[in-house]
Protein backbone atom coordinates (compact mmCIF):
# COMPACT_ATOMS: atom_id res chain seq x y z
CA UNK A 1 0.00 0.00 0.00
CA UNK A 2 1.69 3.21 -1.23
CA UNK A 3 0.82 6.27 1.64
CA UNK A 4 2.34 9.56 1.32
CA UNK A 5 2.14 11.45 4.79
CA UNK A 6 2.71 15.10 5.39
CA UNK A 7 4.58 16.91 8.28
CA UNK A 8 6.25 20.29 9.05
CA UNK A 9 2.83 22.66 9.45
CA UNK A 10 2.15 25.00 12.51
CA UNK A 11 1.57 28.16 13.37
CA UNK A 12 4.24 31.17 11.96
CA UNK A 13 3.86 34.99 12.54
CA UNK A 14 3.24 36.96 9.23
CA UNK A 15 6.60 37.08 7.15
CA UNK A 16 8.13 33.95 9.04
CA UNK A 17 9.04 30.49 6.89
CA UNK A 18 8.09 27.07 7.03
CA UNK A 19 8.49 23.51 5.42
CA UNK A 20 6.89 21.10 4.82
CA UNK A 21 7.62 17.54 3.71
CA UNK A 22 5.88 14.88 1.80
CA UNK A 23 7.00 11.29 2.71
CA UNK A 24 6.23 8.82 0.01
CA UNK A 25 6.46 4.75 0.97
CA UNK A 26 7.51 2.21 -1.40
CA UNK A 27 10.46 2.14 -4.25
CA UNK A 28 8.72 3.99 -7.27
CA UNK A 29 8.41 7.77 -5.54
CA UNK A 30 10.74 8.99 -8.19
CA UNK A 31 8.33 8.06 -10.81
CA UNK A 32 5.59 10.17 -9.33
CA UNK A 33 4.69 13.85 -10.11
CA UNK A 34 4.17 15.57 -6.79
CA UNK A 35 1.79 18.61 -6.21
CA UNK A 36 0.92 20.40 -3.49
CA UNK A 37 -2.58 21.51 -2.79
CA UNK A 38 -4.46 23.54 -0.11
CA UNK A 39 -7.75 24.51 1.09
CA UNK A 40 -8.71 27.54 3.23
CA UNK A 41 -12.21 27.31 5.61
CA UNK A 42 -15.12 27.60 2.99
CA UNK A 43 -12.81 27.70 -0.09
CA UNK A 44 -12.39 25.28 -3.06
CA UNK A 45 -8.84 23.30 -2.92
CA UNK A 46 -6.21 25.02 -4.64
CA UNK A 47 -3.20 23.56 -6.37
CA UNK A 48 -0.31 25.56 -5.04
CA UNK A 49 2.83 24.22 -6.79
CA UNK A 50 4.03 21.13 -8.49
CA UNK A 51 7.24 18.75 -9.53
CA UNK A 52 7.59 16.68 -12.17
CA UNK A 53 9.58 13.26 -11.54
CA UNK A 54 12.27 15.06 -14.43
CA UNK A 55 12.12 18.21 -11.76
CA UNK A 56 10.30 20.67 -13.42
CA UNK A 57 8.31 22.97 -11.36
CA UNK A 58 5.15 25.01 -11.41
CA UNK A 59 3.34 27.18 -9.08
CA UNK A 60 -0.01 29.51 -8.40
CA UNK A 61 1.00 33.69 -9.36
CA UNK A 62 -0.14 33.86 -5.81
CA UNK A 63 3.06 32.09 -4.30
CA UNK A 64 5.82 32.66 -6.68
CA UNK A 65 8.74 34.12 -5.19
CA UNK A 66 7.63 32.65 -1.90
CA UNK A 67 7.46 29.09 -2.31
CA UNK A 68 9.58 26.60 -3.61
CA UNK A 69 8.94 23.19 -4.14
CA UNK A 70 11.70 20.65 -4.56
CA UNK A 71 12.35 16.56 -4.14
CA UNK A 72 14.79 14.42 -3.05
CA UNK A 73 14.13 10.62 -4.37
CA UNK A 74 16.72 8.83 -2.11
CA UNK A 75 14.66 10.39 0.82
CA UNK A 76 11.39 9.69 -0.77
CA UNK A 77 10.95 13.14 -0.01
CA UNK A 78 8.87 16.38 -1.41
CA UNK A 79 9.39 19.42 0.21
CA UNK A 80 7.61 22.82 0.10
CA UNK A 81 9.57 25.82 1.58
CA UNK A 82 7.00 28.39 2.43
CA UNK A 83 9.02 32.52 2.57
CA UNK A 84 7.63 35.21 3.83
CA UNK A 85 4.22 34.09 4.77
CA UNK A 86 0.78 35.78 4.48
CA UNK A 87 -2.21 35.29 6.68
CA UNK A 88 -4.32 34.40 3.33
CA UNK A 89 -1.94 31.44 3.41
CA UNK A 90 -3.85 29.83 6.05
CA UNK A 91 -5.03 26.66 4.84
CA UNK A 92 -4.25 22.85 5.38
CA UNK A 93 -1.74 21.72 2.76
CA UNK A 94 -1.98 18.59 1.28
CA UNK A 95 0.38 16.50 -1.00
CA UNK A 96 -1.07 14.64 -4.10
CA UNK A 97 0.88 12.10 -6.28
CA UNK A 98 0.43 11.17 -9.64
CA UNK A 99 1.94 8.32 -11.30
CA UNK A 100 3.85 9.04 -14.75
CA UNK A 101 3.20 5.37 -15.66
CA UNK A 102 -0.75 5.79 -15.19
CA UNK A 103 -2.40 8.68 -13.82
CA UNK A 104 -5.04 6.49 -12.28
CA UNK A 105 -2.45 5.74 -9.50
CA UNK A 106 -2.81 8.64 -7.54
CA UNK A 107 -2.12 9.37 -3.83
CA UNK A 108 -3.41 11.96 -0.99
CA UNK A 109 -1.47 12.73 1.73
CA UNK A 110 -4.02 13.16 5.06
CA UNK A 111 -2.98 17.36 5.02
CA UNK A 112 -1.09 19.40 7.63
CA UNK A 113 -2.35 22.64 9.34
CA UNK A 114 -0.52 26.02 8.03
CA UNK A 115 -1.84 28.97 9.98
CA UNK A 116 -0.21 32.65 9.59
CA UNK A 117 -1.37 35.11 12.39
CA UNK A 118 0.60 37.34 14.97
Amino acid sequence: QVQFVESGGGLVQPGGSLRLSCLGSGSTFSYFTMNWYRQAPGKQRELVASITSGGRTNYVDSVKGRFTVSRDNAKNTAYLQMNSLKPEDTAVYFCYAVSDFDPRFDYWGQGTQVTVSS
